[in-house]
């Protein structure tokens, strides 16, 4: 059996392939020439626009930073400084308090018992020192007329100076014993916040240090308390040399990165260091009006050490690290981009401090820098210029829009 013979294509659909490929060489060629005249480079990608930044020397605050917690300025026990039963609590727990304020109420009633006590013995010492006033006048009538021994006399002033003392010890036990009525009110002996009742209603308390109340905390101001290794120190002196007069305050930098918009200042420093761990304990102060930190809070403390000249301040987006060590990259002559190690010091703000490597009028690149390779040709504007930058000087107008 013979095979069936191949369908013929139609004689248009014949005639329409070669033309078809005749016009994609013309419009390839077309566009070679279009690309030639006005495009990038046959071959090639053209100039990726970067933002380069020209640098000029400044100044620079050196600072170190170590890890540091927070306490309050003042950290005071609330104690009964009388003995009873515990009455009622006055305050509100956590709440600020004033100076002064009542915390806790203790059962006054066996101190006003006392009290009338103390008045009542005062009382009877004065009756005896009027008693005893008379019989040594009356003696010293007698001893005129020798009609009593001398040591009769003597033995009645002695008992007038007697009386005269028990007098004075009974107001003092009047004192005490009205100060204790007082205590009976157990007040806040500072200002601050408060922490939670140790003890609860009902309960007998001894006074002096067996009965601890509550507690109070003055968190404004609040201290900060760090330590900072001596060649940490040495390295962050511009001089190389730590000088607790030349520290310019304390920053601090809060959990969430921010830094705290109130600086402080040092209040206390150590005289030595630390021959155990190598270091230099310090204690920052700070206001602290609204309560934003607590005491006990984990923070970095920032001690400014001083100022340093000549230095440069780039992006901290411009600064690469690498394995040896950290790079940016600078614009160099044809437009072409030259990795540039560089010495860093701390952050200023969003800003690396650069100490070496740099010098001015270098151009740093501060963006696309994940598409750069050495070498490659660029097209550098500076910081709000170049494509898509609205509004700019020597930027185009825009369009008018179509009329319908």
């Amino acid at each position: 059996m013979s095979a069936n013979p191949r369908p013929q294509q139609p004689l248009s659909s014949r005639l329409a392939l070669p033309a078809l490929a005749v016009s994609l060489v013309l419009l390839s060629a077309c566009s070679g020439k279009e690309q030639g005249a006005g495009g990038p480079p046959a071959g090639g990608m053209p100039p990726m626009p970067v933002t380069a930044v020209e640098m000029q020397p400044t100044r620079a605050e050196t600072s170190v930073e170590a890890v540091a917690q927070t306490e309050g300025a003042r950290e005071v026990e609330v104690r009964a400084r009388v003995g009873g039963i515990l009455m009622k609590r006055v305050y509100e727990e956590g709440a600020s308090v004033k100076a002064g304020q009542t915390l806790f109420q203790i059962d006054r009633e066996p101190l006003d018992v006392a009290v009338a006590q103390a008045k009542a013995q005062l009382a009877e010492a004065r009756a005896k020192v009027e008693q005893t006033q008379r019989e040594a006048a009356r003696l010293k009538a007698l001893l005129a007329q020798q009609a009593i021994s001398q040591r009769e006399y003597d033995t009645a002033t002695s008992d007038n100076s007697v009386a005269q003392a028990a007098v004075q010890a009974a107001q003092a036990a009047l004192r005490q014993a009205e100060l204790n009525l007082s205590y009976a009110n157990v007040t806040a002996p500072v200002s601050g916040v408060t922490g939670r009742a140790q003890v609860s209603e009902g309960t007998l308390v001894a006074s002096g240090a067996g009965t601890l109340l509550t507690t109070i905390v003055q968190v404004n101001p609040i201290w900060v308390r760090f330590s900072v290794s001596d060649t940490e120190l040495a390295n962050a002196s511009p001089d190389g040399r730590f000088n607790p007069k030349a520290i310019r305050g304390v920053e601090l930098v809060l959990p969430d990165g921010s830094t705290y918009a109130q600086r402080g200042r040092l209040n206390f420093a150590a005289s030595q260091i630390d021959p155990k761990l190598g270091t230099l304990q310090f204690r920052g102060e700070f206001p602290n009006p609204d309560g934003k930190l607590l005491p006990g809070q984990f923070v970095k403390a920032r001690l400014i050490t001083g100022e340093r000249e000549g230095v440069f301040k780039v992006p901290q987006a411009a600064v690469m690290q690498t394995d040896g060590g950290p790079v940016v990259m600078t614009v160099g002559p044809e437009n072409k981009v030259a990795p540039r190690p560089v010495k860093t010091g701390q952050w200023s703000g969003k800003e690396w401090v650069i100490l070496g490597g740099l010098k001015a009028g270098d151009k740093v690149i501060v963006d696309n820098l994940i598409k750069l390779r050495p070498g490659a040709t660029v097209a550098p504007h500076g910081p709000g210029e170049g494509p898509g930058a609205g509004g700019k000087p020597g930027a185009a107008p825009a369009a008018a829009p179509a009329k319908g």
